[in-house]
């Protein structure tokens, strides 16, 4: 073979390598971006690093410098996307919205003896309620419990959520539910008046109407669309973990069994695909319940914090349910029309996250 065949052959194994790096290299950029194998953590070292104009964006803007796969700078997001460790909250009657039933009986009674009879299904059509017993020995009202002695129960039916407020066969349904678990463990039941809890429930289904909210913004991909991964993986720097619904990401309350804090979500196909880092998502959703959250986790603070952290790091733009991009000014506005709100849930005792709030607002 001679020199010169030789070298023809050499120079095109060379091509035909250069053709099939071109082609992966494109095709990894027309995919979507994939979270990197490992990330240092918030506040390390690359965050001191950073350059000011990266590590404070203005809203819905691009950020300078490149941003590809690399690691999102790290925020100084403080206290707002950092709640405090777990406690347990009690649901209990609350006369506020609750329509209140009294079981009277002749003489204490085990629980042991009432809690076979319990109502299997505490709810009358999309109302729930809540049976609670007058502990004989403590004087306090609380769910029945094993071990425990009761001289008297009641019962709530909550007079509205967001199916609307408590009409007159759910109310029916109700009585007829509390009036069989009665006769079962011989107490005498007394009830409100039909008539006035459907005219209550109506007056504070129109006051919950004019005060619910729900915010949220949309983080759009700006160039490359994001996997499931690359969005778990940003999300998860920044306190977020795994909901129960696929597509659905959460910042955790400090109640135990509290709604979360904020809430990212996005296509749930994507999340269910067999491989989720091929899936193409090009917009996903920030948000938080305003009435269920608790004031004081500054659940407004950790939503513009999250939301510019997350831009930044994703290379995406914040906008709007019309698409329009939010800027500082928009969140301004929000905020300030949000301590009205919450002024006026905290006026008719309903402060956002209370117990009465939550069970109201759901």
């Amino acid at each position: 073979m001679s020199t010169l065949t030789v070298s023809l052959a050499a120079l095109g194994g060379i091509v035909l390598a250069g053709v099939v790096a071109h082609g992966a290299w494109q095709a990894r950029k027309a995919g979507p971006r994939r979270p990197m194998e490992a990330l240092p953590p918030p506040g390390g070292p690359s965050a001191a690093a950073a350059p000011a104009e990266q590590r404070e964006p203005v809203f819905g803007e691009p950020a300078s410098g490149p941003v590809g796969d690399d690691p999102s700078p790290r925020l100084d997001l403080g206290s707002a996307l950092q709640p405090p460790p777990m406690r347990r909250t009690t649901v209990r009657i609350d006369a506020l919205i609750d329509a209140i039933a009294t079981l009277t009986l002749d003489a204490p009674v085990s629980a042991e003896s009432v809690l076979p009879h319990l109502p299997p299904t505490r709810r009358a059509g999309s109302k729930p309620f809540l049976i609670e017993g007058l502990n004989a020995d403590s004087g306090e009202w609380e769910p029945p419990t094993a071990g425990q002695r009761y001289g008297e129960f009641q019962a709530g039916l909550q007079l509205a959520n967001r199916m609307g407020a408590v009409n007159e066969i759910e109310y029916s349904e109700f009585v007829q539910k509390l009036q069989a678990f009665a006769e079962s463990i011989g107490a005498m039941a007394d009830f409100p008046d039909m008539l006035d809890a459907v005219a209550r429930a109506r007056e504070l289904d129109g006051f919950a109407g004019e005060h619910d909210a729900q915010l949220a913004v949309h983080l759009q991909a700006r160039s490359a669309a994001w996997s499931v991964g690359y969005i778990h993986q940003h999300a998860s720097r920044h306190g977020f973990v795994p909901g129960v619904v696929p597509g659905r990401l959460v910042l955790p309350a400090s109640d135990e069994g509290a709604p979360p804090v904020l809430t990212l979500s996005f296509d749930s196909q994507a999340a269910l695909a067999d491989d989720p880092n091929k899936s193409v998502v090009r917009d996903v959703t920030l948000s938080f319940d305003v009435p269920q959250t608790d004031a004081r986790a500054e659940p407004f603070i950790a939503w513009q914090a999250s939301a510019q952290a997350l831009s930044l790091g994703m290379d995406a733009a914040i906008v709007d349910d019309n698409g329009q991009l939010l800027r500082p000014e928009g969140f301004a506005a929000i905020g300030g029309e949000l301590g009205q709100l919450y002024q006026a849930l905290e006026t008719h005792d309903l402060a956002a996250g209370t117990a009465a709030a939550r069970r109201l607002f759901s």
